[in-house]
């Protein structure tokens, strides 16, 4: 699995990103507001700037990384003698709390918002939305996945299940996917579904400040930060950034230039 990690990945995030893409064409759960063509391609294009960016700022990977931290011994899994199962389990949900915890951050404090808001800045919501950050916050969470990485002593195996399912569960739970009532309600015990996820993307501040769980719901229910539906209804709640609801916003110049716009 370690060695072909690269094909793994790949193959993985295509195959749901179609997938996805043709279950929101068959299932959508909102009227779009916009054509595809007029936001895929700048969130396409933030995809591949990127991609490029990580690996022109990190000579090596977040299983690289893994690896090297546990020859090293680096980490408290690698301290504690637990069964190899369960230091994989117990890594994979630590590194989930992490990323929620990140979430929160990034919506707390000033500075991270500016950063984080360009996230929230699509008017639409569908797959391509869970792939769509700018550059800055993408370099960000990779120093705190690898300071995470390093404080845990994640096996490499746990990070590269946990970085499959974390963009898997991105652009799952960012699409405009219609799930039957009592499927959504079963789903969203163990995982973070359409719907939970919708209410995030919410112009209304008080929905903006909920559900920041990206794989796992359970964060949300601990800390109190768990809302189960909008307010106005899923068809007819805005979805954005108050200050940008502008379609040129969408262009790729605008999106990169948000973090310096003035502040909300």
């Amino acid at each position: 699995m370690l060695n072909n990690e690269l094909y793994i990945r790949l193959g993985l995030f295509i195959g749901v990103l179609a997938l996805m893409g043709l279950l929101e064409t068959i299932f959508p759960k909102r009227t779009r507001r916009f054509d595809r063509l007029v936001r895929w391609p700048g969130n396409f294009l933030l995809l591949m700037m990127n991609s490029f960016a990580l690996r022109l700022a990190f000579p090596i990977t977040a299983v690289g990384f893994a690896l090297f931290c546990t020859e090293q011994k680096f980490g408290m899994l690698n301290q504690l003698e637990l069964p190899f199962p369960l230091s994989v389990a117990t890594a994979m949900l630590l590194l989930d709390l992490t990323i929620y915890t990140q979430h929160v951050l990034f919506h707390r404090i000033p500075l991270l918002w500016r950063i984080h808001r360009m996230h929230h800045t699509d008017l639409d919501l569908d797959v391509t939305s869970g792939t769509r950050f700018h550059p800055l916050e993408i370099l960000l969470s990779m120093l705190i996945k690898l300071a995470a990485i390093w404080m845990l002593g994640a096996p490499a195996v746990a990070v590269i299940l946990f970085e499959v399912l974390l963009n898997a569960g991105a652009m799952f739970n960012h699409a405009n996917l219609r799930l039957p009532a009592a499927l959504d309600s079963a789903l969203r015990l163990i995982i973070v579904t359409p719907d939970m996820h919708r209410v995030h993307h919410s112009v209304i501040a008080s929905e903006t400040d909920s559900n920041f769980g990206f794989n796992l719901p359970w964060w949300d229910r601990i800390f109190g930060t768990y809302k189960a539906q909008p307010e106005l209804g899923h068809a007819d709640m805005t979805i954005g950034v108050p200050e940008f609801q502008d379609i040129n916003a969408q262009r790729i110049d605008k999106m990169l230039a948000q973090p310096w716009e003035k502040a909300d």
